[in-house]
């Protein structure tokens, strides 16, 4: 009977199509906030009871006489159709968009016996993904899911956990007194015996009396219920109760009336997105298995706005000044011997930096627009040394550089291949000093004063008395002796020294485009710059209003859009007044603007106030 009740009321839920819907929440008084209607109160965990009492009283109808029977039949007054609103606009914010909806369970679909699972699915741009499900869960339905742990419960308290209870006890009691009186002994023995004292006490003979005396049919039983627990909770638990991963959990009793659920979700957006399409998917579940699938239900769709879209996407030039001379530099780490100024391909390093100054050689004289006319070797020392020694060193090695490279060059530029030499290279050894991690600060200061000595002996000499000097030796001095390539050219075709051209300003442009691709931080540290209408756009967006209210206050050419965005940002900061002023002026510039406040929250409100009478 039970069976066949169930079975017709599925036909019934199946015939009828009922199920639930989903809607846009209303602006209608006595729409409530609260996720739970009338019929129910939810608590602050996410679960909800709902109110057990009935009415009992009679049901009246009214009575009217059918006009060809004249027979009084029962009628009842339809109530007036809900017609709910199938789209809602919301807004992009800092790359997030929220969407509410409700969700309306029926009545008529709720049974103590069944589980209702409610699954809204949303589709941005195609890809399809499913937030937490909403569960209905009928009394009895819980009664036996919790009836089954208990049965579990106990199926576990029957494992015996006790080794000592499969062992015939008293039998080998008897025995050890019998044949091992000095084990026997140790009975009531409280002290600490190792393990291999116990091994030579026990032997191999009371193991296997030991083996004689044990339960093995009822040991082995107690290991099988040990290993079939997971399969023995499957069965007695088919449907767990579940503790997260869902946002509802009501208890359902007889007689609760329809159920709401106000469902607010938080959804990151994506370039591109311009809508947002909820559907809802749900079941009928009993005993963990699905009775029936609701069809889904029809979609509501939410309307994406973005500040992104007022975004100027206008090219923006720069003027950029081309010199007819060009002078470009590479710095090279040959290393020499100690002393000797010839270029030694042998020590480590030199061949990788030889071929690559080579290459660059190659890449500058190959250049179609660009002609080289000279180039100037210079070699550089550590303060290790005399300033003396260092200079003949220095000068000798930049001219045993230019030679080795000199056959690099056509024949019509080896004239004008030049050297030079910087015997110490004190200006680089403060700034290296200066961004070193490993010396102390003391060191650091030291190294400064002695550096503005004009007598560099004296100062080297000091500096070799400090206790970091080793490390200076090995790891500062080496990137001292360096050798500087210096190149000249010209451009081909020019005549004048300078010429002034307008080109396409490209960051400007990824800037724009990390408006476009939601990515404000990365727009803000490109566009700030600027100042300019796109900038106090993208500090908008990433939530920086008092910034981008500077930037627009500043604009020297002020639009609808800018009057806006300053009216957005007045708003966020609680200044209505001030910013229903800027609104009215962007309306004035163009009347288009109205409808652009009613796509964002913010100005919505301030829309409506206009809208109701004139400026006060």
């Amino acid at each position: 009977m039970c069976a066949c009740s169930l079975n017709r009321k599925l036909a019934y839920i199946s015939d009828t199509g009922a199920a639930a819907e989903i809607s846009v929440p209303g602006d209608a008084a006595g729409m409530s906030d609260n996720p739970a209607d009338a019929s129910g109160a939810l608590l602050a965990d996410g679960r909800a009871d709902m109110p057990a009492e009935e009415t009992g009283g009679p049901l009246i109808l009214n009575a009217i006489r059918d006009s060809e029977t004249g027979e009084m039949v029962a009628t009842d007054v339809i109530s007036a159709s809900v017609v709910t609103a199938r789209f809602r606009n919301v807004a992009e914010r800092a790359g997030l968009v929220d969407i509410e909806f409700d969700v309306e369970v029926p009545e008529a679909v709720m049974d103590s016996r069944w589980k209702l699972r409610y699954t809204p699915r949303v589709d941005m741009m195609g890809d399809v993904s499913d937030l937490l499900p909403l569960y209905i869960t009928g009394a009895r339905y819980r009664e036996r899911q919790l009836r089954g742990y208990e049965r579990y419960r106990a199926f576990i308290a029957s494992i015996i956990t006790d080794s000592s209870f499969f062992i015939r006890q008293d039998q080998l009691e008897k025995f050890l007194m019998r044949y091992y009186p000095e084990t026997y002994s140790m009975k009531n023995d409280s002290s600490f015996i190792s393990e291999p004292q116990a091994e030579n006490v026990f032997g191999v003979s009371q193991r296997e009396a030991l083996r004689h005396y044990t339960r093995h049919g009822m040991l082995e039983r107690n290991e099988n219920r040990k290993r079939n627990a997971g399969a023995m909770f499957r069965k007695y638990v088919r449907d767990p109760v579940l503790e997260d991963g869902f946002r509802l959990d009501t208890i359902l009793v007889p007689g609760n009336g329809n159920i709401v659920y106000r469902y607010v979700q938080t959804l990151e957006s994506r370039p591109g997105l311009r809508k947002i399409t909820v559907t809802l998917a749900g079941e009928i579940m009993e005993d963990g298995r699905t009775l029936m699938k609701f069809p889904d239900s029809a979609p509501l769709t939410f309307y994406v706005s973005s500040l992104s879209s007022l975004a100027d996407m206008s090219p923006r030039y720069r003027t950029r000044i081309i010199s007819r001379v060009v002078h470009d530099n590479t710095r090279a780490f040959i290393d020499f011997r100690q002393g000797s100024a010839e270029v030694d391909t042998l020590l480590p390093g030199n061949i990788r930096e030889i071929a690559r100054i080579r290459k660059s050689i190659r890449d500058i004289s190959s250049a179609s627009e660009l002609l080289l006319d000279s180039m100037k070797v210079s070699a550089s020392c550590s303060p290790e040394g005399a300033v003396s020694l260092n200079s003949r060193l220095a000068a000798s090695r930049a001219e045993s550089v230019l030679e080795y490279f000199r056959r690099d060059f056509p024949d019509s530029l080896r004239d004008r291949l030049a050297s030079g030499s910087v015997p110490e290279n004190w200006e680089q050894f403060v700034l290296l000093v200066a961004a070193d991690t490993v010396l102390g600060q003391d060191e650091k200061d030291r190294i400064m004063e002695l550096s503005r000595s004009p007598d560099k002996d004296s100062a080297e000499y000091a500096i070799s008395r400090m206790a970091g000097y080793r490390y200076l030796r090995e790891k500062i001095y080496p990137r001292l002796r360096s050798v500087k390539f210096e190149f000249w050219l010209h451009r081909k075709d020019m005549e004048k020294d300078t010429v002034h051209t307008t080109e396409l300003d490209t960051v400007y442009r990824q800037g724009v485009e990390a408006i476009m691709n939601l990515d404000y931080r990365k727009a803000v540290a490109i566009l700030q710059p600027y100042a300019d209408y796109n900038s106090a756009l993208a500090c908008l967006s990433a939530g920086y209003e008092d910034t981008a209210l500077e930037i627009l206050s500043g604009l020297e050419s002020p639009t609808a859009s800018s009057y806006y965005l300053a009216a957005v940002a007045l708003v966020r900061l609680g200044r209505d007044s001030d910013a229903a002023g800027l609104y009215r002026k962007s309306l004035d510039m163009d009347p288009r603007m109205r409808h652009r406040a009613n796509l964002d929250p913010e100005m919505s409100a301030i829309a409506k106030d206009c809208d109701a009478g004139p400026e006060s």
